[in-house]
């Protein structure tokens, strides 16, 4: 199994982030993930830099693939706009650049005012976005008028020799089918073997499934459960919350009740823990998983990877 670095967004400044490239591919990861947020979760993480600023940027520091994990091209932002976006990620990324996408969050979408639609809703204009977006990445002219999107005489001049595949990220059953019939691989933050099988049974054979993680170093185990905690304690929250509470301010509310010893993720100097996260995505059908640090010891996860995990991910 393949194991990229998950550049997080939410988290880290501009410039942590290019750093955080560059440490990941002389690491040895095989790829980049990249949030696209327009809220961080809560105001300790505290950051929410621009996504396709941070790609073109990435083009000129690292040489890795990246994908955005993920976009929402529905309800922020235009699906005609996010294909312009993308098709410019991958003629700077020479071609190496996935568009991950989803149904989205509240937390990002509802700042122009629009409505937050329903899951079904969501996905409908999901997959209409996927349809808008792959005509204009033929380079064709496109007059579209939909049941959510109208396009009117839209033509995308800067092209990539080959139209950037489609990765969708699914948790439901209803996502995880449309996955399978729309898209060109399937994205995942559990190491679920049921979700993997029912994207596989429903179309999705031979596609690639891509999960990701997070991972807090720190000299001692409770010391990383603390800065996990306080800064991804909404890591914790149960259902739908993820996707229907509005603000970083909701989020805190609703993370308050969430215990320090609800968090999952490996925190601490010991390897083993890291290992077994990788092991839980391998053994759930994962073909590679996108490791993102928490906290200010980023350098240090990475070279831990590089010593402990990285030599033996693709072999084992």
């Amino acid at each position: 199994m393949r194991i990229g670095y998950f550049l997080s967004c939410e988290e880290y400044s501009p410039r942590d982030l290019l750093k955080q490239a560059q440490l990941a591919e002389q690491a040895g990861f095989t790829g980049l993930w990249i949030s696209d947020h327009y809220h961080p979760w809560n105001h300790e993480q505290g950051q929410s830099p621009f996504v396709w600023s941070m790609i073109g940027a990435l083009s000129h520091v690292c040489s890795l693939p990246v994908m955005t994990a993920v976009t929402c091209p529905t309800v922020r932002t235009h699906p005609a706009v996010v294909a312009q976006a993308a098709a410019t990620s991958a003629v700077l990324t020479g071609g190496r650049f996935v568009l991950g996408v989803g149904s989205g969050e509240a937390l990002n979408e509802h700042i122009t005012g629009a409505p937050w639609p329903s899951a079904q809703v969501r996905l409908e204009m999901l997959e209409e976005a996927v349809e808008v977006m792959r005509a204009l990445w033929r380079g064709e002219v496109v007059e579209h008028h939909g049941r959510h999107y109208t396009v009117e005489h839209a033509q995308l001049f800067t092209l990539p020799r080959t139209p950037p595949q489609v990765y969708v990220s699914g948790f439901g059953e209803r996502s995880i089918e449309l996955a399978a019939r729309i898209g060109d691989g399937f994205v995942s933050v559990q190491p679920d073997a049921d979700a993997v099988t029912r994207f596989r049974d429903s179309g999705g054979a031979g596609k690639p499934v891509v999960g990701g993680a997070k991972g807090c170093w720190a000299a001692t185990r409770d010391e990383g459960l603390e800065i996990a905690h306080r800064l991804w304690a909404n890591e914790g929250l149960p259902g739908e919350l993820a996707q229907v509470l509005p603000t970083p301010e909701h989020f805190e509310q609703a993370s308050s009740l969430v215990p320090k010893e609800k968090m999952a993720m490996p925190c601490g100097p010991d390897p083993q823990p890291y290992r077994e996260l990788v092991d839980s995505f391998r053994t759930a059908g994962y073909d590679s998983l996108h490791v993102s640090a928490v906290g200010p010891h980023y350098r240090e996860l990475i070279e831990l990877f590089a010593k402990e995990i990285l030599p033996d991910a693709e072999v084992s």
